[in-house]
């Protein structure tokens, strides 16, 4: 039997007696023709491309919307209070040869019936540089290349025209949507189905304080109006999540134009009129200077960029695609991967500076928009020391100067609790408690109350305050701040004997999970207790921290990322699955999450140096098989605690690739040579 060796995307097959070896090009992810045509396969696989100012363009493998929330261009509308809104939801292309029409697109309606159903006619997908298909249909070959402008709400596909003996008819039907990205829209007598004729196009605003959509190509067309409301089309997606599923989306008319081999057409759906004539050479240049998705890292890259939300004269990070909004401790733990991803310092203090200006009291926002920022985490305002110390060790010579007052003002903010249920007790421990809410990153809730509260003492809350102690005094002595330092000195002593004290069983080796005043000790086994070995200060000896890792080995570390909750548990929950409700209950009872393999392995190397190096590459790299799995060529959200740990939730998480390119980062600065 022939082995195959995979070099990046060289593959080399060997003979058994090694006589020969043939080297055959070949893309990083790829799809078979068996794959694609299997819906139930293609379909659970889902791409996300951004502009970087706060519109995308998702969709699945085949070009069959799933979900509510995809569609060709999604974009913020400020008149709207800055929500996103379908705009484009689908567009059907026809090839007429022959006297006969291929439709190559695709949708689902009710009873598993998919109308059109061009996957079929599917012959080749590939992500490596930007997504691709190639469709044969009859004696002509044709390629569909999608793209999103940079900071520009632009979507653009190109249609090129490979084999073809004679000249055909091109037919292109836009499907129209005009809504936020949480609902769905249906057939109504409210909307605008009128449209203006534009430079080889046609412009359409269903509604009033929507943005015009101008839909244009690169050479003339004809616009054959058959204003029509296409009814009952089906999101599978949302069906399993047990939302609404089913709407009506409006279609214009048609465009059709003459195409023959060698013709490349360019279309543009965008909330402005474009000259037309540009359209080709603009569509080259945005694919020119993109990363090539052609190895592991590249494809992180390429994902991390994606995050990145410039607009408005703010620069956020998305936590994830596609109905994230920005976060505030998901912008702390995601931004030193996805910063060192690409070697930017300006994007660190870029982000940072816009964080820092949304505070209050002393506090960063954790959820909610520009005008409405929630306060309401216990550990949010303390990653940011974390992640400007990640700042400091990647050449951020500036970050106490620049960051220091906001520092400060956090420290007093919880020393004083300037939020009445998270403040400093006489012990040096923070302790957090607000009735019926959840303070901590395990934040679901299910009937309006928290399903896993933790409230009291939190051991990562406990773990992130004496690091950002430490790292504080370290450099307010360094700079000279004699009063700072004379007020917070002894609090890191006290800190580091009543955690030990309260946190630490000896016998089982294991921290307490949290402690409150009623229950006691809570000693479930969760991965917080991870991140208190990973601080850059910590307060546990070596021996202590190899305890908890093994522990966190035996019974949390998975192939995709470290459980929330251990199978040993009653409460576990190892399926995500159902409901709302349903999914909330298992979402920190035991989801796997990616992110978290971050302080796992960076605190497996702290203890095991180079001799932990064959565990952590092999963590790591095992997320390679995830760039061809839900989110193509990123990493998702959550995946099953139960084997094969099926992807889900949300198909490109920020702190799953930052923290997952971070230990990269490590691995290749520390350990390139072993």
């Amino acid at each position: 039997m022939n082995q195959v060796v995979e070099i990046d995307k060289l593959f080399i097959f060997k003979t058994p007696f090694c006589l020969r070896q043939t080297v055959i090009y070949m893309s990083y992810i790829k799809f078979d023709k068996s794959q694609i045509v299997n819906l139930e396969y293609s379909l659970s696989r889902e791409m996300i491309r951004t502009n970087r100012a706060g519109s995308y363009s998702s969709t699945t493998l085949v070009g069959c919307n799933t979900r509510k929330y995809h569609g060709m261009l999604v974009c913020p509308v400020d008149a709207l209070g800055g929500e996103r809104f379908v705009l484009l939801s689908t567009m059907d292309i026809t090839v007429v040869n022959n006297d006969k029409s291929f439709n190559i697109g695709i949708r689902k309606y009710k009873g598993d019936y998919f109308n059109p159903k061009g996957h079929k006619y599917i012959e080749d997908y590939d992500a490596d540089n930007i997504p691709s298909r190639t469709y044969r249909v009859g004696g002509v070959k044709v390629r569909q290349e999608r793209l999103f402008v940079h900071y520009e709400e632009q979507f653009l596909l190109r249609f090129t025209i490979l084999e073809a003996s004679e000249p055909m008819k091109l037919q292109f039907r836009p499907f129209l949507a005009f809504r936020n990205i949480h609902e769905l829209t249906h057939a109504n007598l409210t909307a605008n189905t009128k449209v203006d004729f534009i430079e080889n196009g046609i412009k359409s605003r269903m509604y009033d304080g929507f943005p015009s959509l101008s839909l244009q190509f690169s050479k003339k067309v004809e616009f054959v109006p058959v204003p029509d409301w296409y009814l009952g089309v089906e999101y599978p997606e949302e069906q399993k999540r047990g939302y609404e599923f089913s709407e009506d989306l409006f279609t214009p008319g048609f465009f059709e134009l003459t195409a023959k081999e060698g013709d490349i057409i360019v279309f543009s759906a965008s909330t402005k009129e474009e000259k037309t004539a540009g359209l080709k050479v603009k569509f080259e240049k945005n694919v020119s200077g993109k990363i090539p998705r052609d190895s592991f890292v590249n494809c992180l890259k390429n994902a991390a960029q994606q995050f990145v939300e410039k607009r408005s004269g703010r620069t956020l990070i998305i936590a994830g695609y596609p109905w994230f909004e920005a976060w505030g401790r998901d912008t702390f733990i995601a931004l030193p991967g996805l910063a060192m991803a690409r070697h930017k310092l300006d994007l660190y203090r870029e982000v940072l500076d816009t964080q820092i200006a949304s505070m209050k009291n002393g506090i960063f926002a954790d959820m909610g928009d520009p005008v409405n920022p929630a306060f309401n985490s216990a550990d949010a305002s303390l990653w940011f020391f974390w992640t400007v110390q990640q700042y400091i060790g990647h050449g951020g010579t500036d970050g106490w100067e620049r960051y220091g007052d906001a520092a400060k003002s956090v420290l007093y903010a919880y020393k004083s609790g300037s939020l009445s249920n998270i403040r400093m007790r006489e012990n040096g421990l923070i302790y957090a408690d607000a009735q019926g809410k959840a303070l901590t990153w395990m934040n679901a809730y299910v009937d309006s109350l928290p399903v896993t509260q933790r409230r009291g003492y939190d051991v990562e809350i406990n773990a992130l305050w004496y690091n950002a102690l430490c790292f504080s005094l370290e450099n307010a002595s360094a700079a000279g701040d004699k009063k700072f330092v004379d007020e917070f000195e002894n609090i890191p002593g006290l800190v580091k004997k009543s955690f030990i004290d309260l946190f630490w069983d000896e016998k089982s080796g294991c921290l307490a999970d949290y402690v409150n005043d009623s229950e006691g000790r809570n000693t479930f086994v969760r991965p917080n207790m991870v991140i208190a070995v990973s601080m850059p200060f910590s307060m546990l000896t070596k021996e202590q921290m190899k305890k908890i890792l093994d522990i966190a080995d035996r019974e949390l570390v998975t192939v995709r990322g470290l459980r929330s909750l251990s199978p040993g548990n009653i409460l576990y929950r190892g399926l995500y699955k159902g409901s709302q409700d349903e999914r909330n209950r298992a979402y920190h009872q035991g989801s796997v999450f990616p992110w978290l393999l971050g302080p796992f392995c960076e605190g497996w190397l702290r203890v095991y140096g180079s001799q932990g190096v064959q565990k952590v590459r092999k963590l790591i790299y095992g997320l390679e098989a995830v760039m061809s799995e839900h989110g193509i060529s990123t990493i998702s959200e959550i995946h099953d605690g139960d084997p094969p740990h099926t992807p889900a939730g949300a198909i490109s998480q920020a702190w799953s690739v930052g923290e997952v390119l971070r230990i990269l980062d490590l691995l290749n600065k520390k350990y390139a040579n072993l």
